[in-house]
């Protein structure tokens, strides 16, 4: 980081004198190299085992030796590239509701104040506010306002963010997925890239939007591994973090090969630490089916993937199926809470649903977003997220499979999704059909326990005690509006 940056009189002239201070005083001892939290370190003392696949079922995770899905309402991504953001107080929000994931973005990605009609939008830093793996040179000409970087020069400062971001996460039990890349949708996005010839001194990037994800990308594919090289081992000994190779490559000319490329670098370089991280691959919008998965990928991520197709059409593959971006479906809580529900109980073992109630001055998730905005968030959202999670905990999940065949709707439209531990417990989201729902559960005989939980509020709204003598047990939920959910299990 320069000083340009830091002494910048727009920053000087923050109307709130409190938060001026504040980040005054943290963007001094980030330039000095000296920030050291008494209670969160910026690396770990003790390296830990980093999350993995459950090896008793690789479709879920294991995370500091316990059973884990990954469930969030996060930030846009901005959360270390953007320097007026304090992430302390965000993170502290996701752990509040029990969240146990961010998804954060390197800074080779940056966008513009409009991009995507998004208000305080955390990927599109104010004017010398942007802090990215290179440190500025001494030379004007950056497109996003201040000098030019030095594609040959780290910057200390952006890696002591990036250190004490993971660190703060990890202290609150939170995983980061580390997204290294992110395609260039249009002329915009490339325009205010570090890698672009016109904003680093070494006039590297000389080329079309659409190479530069691409193993045609001439002396830009070096700058790329070694960025990749030095974040992964910067993080190497945290145990709160994947990786994902890029975010929607499936736009701006990504091509597999690069993608394979840049997993065995990341594969390569972890070669040998004690442990290695997992790696995730975006897949694709929607559904479809892997034909042909990289050995290296343990995580499958997909986008807006509501019906949870995704999940079935791969969960042969026996690695963890992953919805970690969703928000484009308009401003209101149904779709992302519905989604959610869907794609867990579906099988699914990440749900991220994109939040932008969480922006710079409002990192607690208070920030009244426009009717505009392509997507939705707030507490109300992440309250119901939250009922999610900890309905799913409830169970013995690891030793669950989906299975729709056993438990059915009667005369509506509802869609059910189940995961089962046959003759144990059954865990059942009911989507739709409304305002009541009976279901036709073909479970062994036995003595059991029903509650049907309220996906707005949490609240158990009905309860009973069935003793079965096998075959076909009914059960009528209560009335709902949109969804419901049922917990059953065998005494």
């Amino acid at each position: 980081m320069n000083t340009q940056a830091i002494q910048s009189k727009s920053f000087r002239n923050r109307s709130h004198a409190k938060r001026e201070l504040l980040f005054l005083a943290v963007l001094f001892f980030l330039v000095a190299g000296t920030l050291q939290s008494r209670s969160l370190p910026a690396t770990p003392s003790e390296p830990a085992k980093p999350i993995s696949l459950n090896p008793e079922n690789p479709h879920y995770f294991l995370f500091r030796g316990r059973p884990a899905v990954l469930i969030t309402s996060t930030e846009h991504y901005g959360a270390v590239m953007n320097m007026d953001f304090y992430y302390p107080l965000y993170l502290n929000k996701l752990q509040a509701h029990g969240f146990n994931l961010t998804r954060l973005f390197s800074g080779i990605y940056v966008e513009d104040f409009a991009a995507f009609n998004i208000a305080r939008n955390t990927l599109a830093p104010a004017p010398l506010r942007f802090i990215c793996p290179w440190a500025r040179s001494t030379q004007p000409g950056y497109a996003g306002g201040g000098n030019k970087f030095d594609l040959h020069t780290w910057d200390p400062a952006y890696f002591h963010r990036l250190r004490d971001f993971v660190a703060q996460a990890g202290k609150r039990g939170i995983v980061v997925e580390v997204v290294l890349f992110c395609p260039y949708y249009g002329d915009s996005q490339w325009d205010l890239s570090p890698v672009k010839a016109s904003n680093n001194i070494q006039g590297i990037g000389d080329i079309p939007r659409t190479k530069v994800l691409t193993l045609d990308n001439g002396p830009l594919l070096a700058i790329q591994d070694a960025m990749v090289r030095k974040i992964v081992t910067e993080l190497r000994d945290f145990d709160n973090v994947y990786y994902e190779i890029c975010n929607e490559p499936y736009f701006g000319g990504v091509t597999i090969a690069w993608q394979n490329h840049i997993a065995e670098t990341i594969k390569s370089t972890e070669a040998a630490f004690p442990a290695q991280h997992l790696i995730a691959q975006n897949i694709s919008n929607g559904s479809k089916k892997i034909e042909d998965p990289n050995q290296s990928v343990s995580i499958f991520n997909f986008h807006y993937s509501r019906p949870p197709e995704s999940v079935a059409m791969n969960f042969g593959l026996n690695r963890a199926i992953s919805d970690d971006e969703t928000g484009f479906r308009g401003t209101g809580d149904s779709a992302y809470r519905r989604e959610g529900w869907d794609f867990i109980l579906a099988g699914g073992a990440v749900y991220d649903n994109l939040d932008y109630s969480f922006t710079v001055g409002h990192e607690d998730g208070t920030f009244r977003f426009p009717s505009t905005q392509p997507g939705g968030g707030g507490h109300a959202l992440q309250t119901q997220l939250s009922i999610l999670k900890k309905f799913i905990e409830t169970f013995d999940f690891v030793h669950m499979h989906p299975d729709n065949s056993d438990i059915k709707a009667v005369g509506n439209a509802a869609k059910i999704y189940t995961l089962a531990q046959p003759g144990k417990a059954y865990a059942v989201y009911v989507d739709g059909g409304g305002p009541r729902t009976t279901l036709l559960c073909n479970v062994p005989a036995g003595r059991y326990h029903a509650e049907w939980i309220n996906t707005l509020t949490g609240a158990v709204d009905k309860a009973e005690d069935v003793s079965h003598a096998g075959g076909v047990l009914t059960l009528a939920s209560p009335a709902y509006s949109e969804d419901i959910a049922l917990r059953l299990v065998q005494e």
